[in-house]
């Protein structure tokens, strides 16, 4: 089972005088995770690296940012995976300390910086959630809605029109089971909508 974080983690470790300042927290996407990529290097500028990666299913991403191949965002994805983690974004910010590290030793930093924050992670199951939606008579609503309590599904859209339809989202674990129920119990009234 895939996890994320309860919080953002951190830490900072200095070798040979470089500081490697990590950071690790959620993220679902690129676009996200370039955006706090930008304001971190706004919040360093005189860092001379921003290296990053970012594990959330076909969106993964490993950024060396001028460190030489390799040896810097891949294995700090690397350390994400290893974690079992999804959803989640790593960033070092490195400041220049002089003293070349070498690839072995770029490998050893960064993956260090990370696996230290992740030290601090409070690792929380990610649950995914399958979105239903559903047609039905008015008489049903107040029925169905005490349903969706019980099993704590999200409310995400109700339309009252010829019909009433509703939309929510529930774990997909639960999803199979909850719809078969619904529609026994709807003896047949309930009907199922598929996505656009």
């Amino acid at each position: 089972m895939p996890f994320s974080l309860a919080a953002s983690v951190h830490s900072e470790i200095i070798i040979k005088k470089s500081r490697f300042i990590a950071c690790v927290e959620c993220m679902t996407d690129r676009h996200g995770a370039t955006e706090r990529v930008a304001a971190l290097r706004a919040e360093h500028p005189g860092a001379v690296h921003v290296c990053w990666a970012l594990l959330a299913g076909g969106q993964s991403a490993a950024v060396d940012d001028g460190e030489p191949s390799g040896t810097a965002g891949r294995p700090m994805l690397e350390v994400l995976r290893h974690q079992d983690l999804d959803g989640v974004l790593a960033t070092v910010v490195r400041y220049w300390g002089g003293a070349k590290l070498g690839a072995g030793g770029l490998v050893r930093a960064y993956t260090d910086a990370v696996a230290q924050a992740l030290l601090k992670a409070d690792k929380v199951p990610l649950i995914r959630l399958k979105t239903l939606r559903c047609t039905l008579p008015y008489a049903f609503e107040g029925w169905l809605r005490r349903e969706l309590e019980a099993v704590q599904a999200q409310h995400l859209q109700v339309q009252h029109g010829g019909q009433v339809e509703m939309s929510f989202a529930l774990p997909q674990t639960q999803a199979e089971g909850f719809t078969a129920r619904i529609n026994e119990a709807g003896r047949g009234r309930i009907g199922w909508l598929k996505d656009d």
